[in-house]
């Protein structure tokens, strides 16, 4: 089986509504890249529940569209400008796409990621490069966290640098449960997750079981209670904002807190923000991401 791709250029008030337009003109899928990917003129586009997010796409906008192999293409492309009452249909570009073992090129994708010299996280379907090390055995999935983007390996980091044996770890916001784990695998003796989505609790339970660590996964709507030696956040700004008060107090007075999911000029504010509990600094960043920390005081 084959499908056809259809690739053009539009602008960013175009691109949306001719998505919509093809999808009822009976694309099979379609989606919206920046056109000038890999290219000096390339716009990441960062959001985040709670802040306000371009309403559009890129300036430059590229659509790709995919159809059945036997769709009639031009005819589709030439409904849905209609439907937009568009002056022209846009130049397209065919390509033939090929059934694949997609499950085997996604893995592909995720080879066995080093965070330090002692630290691996190992996809199941790899073979660990380093047996030796401590391996965290984690796929992608539906939870947010395999290692790869930089707040993940941040806090990982973190968590090498500051997990004493024996003392405590909450892990706010777990996603998959990486930070817990490495935290257990570290060797934390009490470590706890929370989470506000029950897939990534789910998620974190299933992986700590993989990985062979004792770890309390709960959903945030749980009440949750206790200090902790160590308290890490890696969510994102607006969510650290308004839940402040509630992760300073878990952290017992003379443990450390460290939060990520922060762009570098987020920081400042939220280093004001969590003043009145825990003075914070910059412990390290990465590609434009940082990792803040800080010790709560003792009186």
């Amino acid at each position: 089986m084959a499908w056809i791709s259809a690739s053009f250029l539009t602008d960013a008030a175009t691109a949306e509504p001719l998505c919509d337009a093809l999808l009822e003109a009976g694309a099979l899928s379609a989606s919206i890249e920046d056109a000038d990917a890999g290219t000096p003129e390339e716009k990441p586009q960062f959001g985040e529940p709670g802040m306000e997010t371009p309403a559009t796409a890129w300036e430059h906008s590229r659509i790709v569209a995919l159809f059945a192999e036997d769709a009639p293409v031009g005819r589709m492309m030439a409904e849905a400008a209609a439907a937009l009452q568009l002056p022209r249909v846009p130049d397209f570009a065919l390509a033939r796409v090929e059934e694949q073992n997609w499950v085997q090129l996604t893995q592909a994708q995720f080879d066995p990621i080093r965070i330090s010299d002692r630290l691996w996280i190992v996809p199941s379907w790899h073979t660990s490069p380093d047996p030796a090390a401590i391996n965290l055995v984690l796929d992608p999935g539906m939870a947010f966290g395999t290692g790869s983007h930089p707040t993940t390996r941040l806090c990982l980091e973190w968590l090498e640098r500051e997990v004493t044996p024996g003392c405590s770890v909450l892990d706010y916001g777990c996603g998959s449960g990486i930070l817990a784990i490495a935290a257990a695998r570290l060797g934390a003796a009490t470590v706890a997750g929370v989470d506000i989505d029950p897939q990534a609790v789910s998620a974190a339970r299933d992986n700590a079981e993989r990985n062979r660590v004792q770890a309390r996964f709960e959903d945030s709507a749980a009440p949750l209670a206790g200090e902790y030696d160590r308290v890490v956040a890696n969510i994102l700004s607006n969510p650290l904002r308004l839940l402040a008060p509630a992760i300073c107090a878990h952290v017992r007075p003379g443990g450390k807190l460290a939060l990520s999911g922060i762009l570098a000029e987020q920081a400042e504010e939220i280093m004001r923000i969590y003043a009145a509990w825990i003075p914070l600094g910059v412990a390290d960043s990465r590609e434009g991401w940082v990792c803040l920390s800080g010790t709560r005081p003792c009186s």
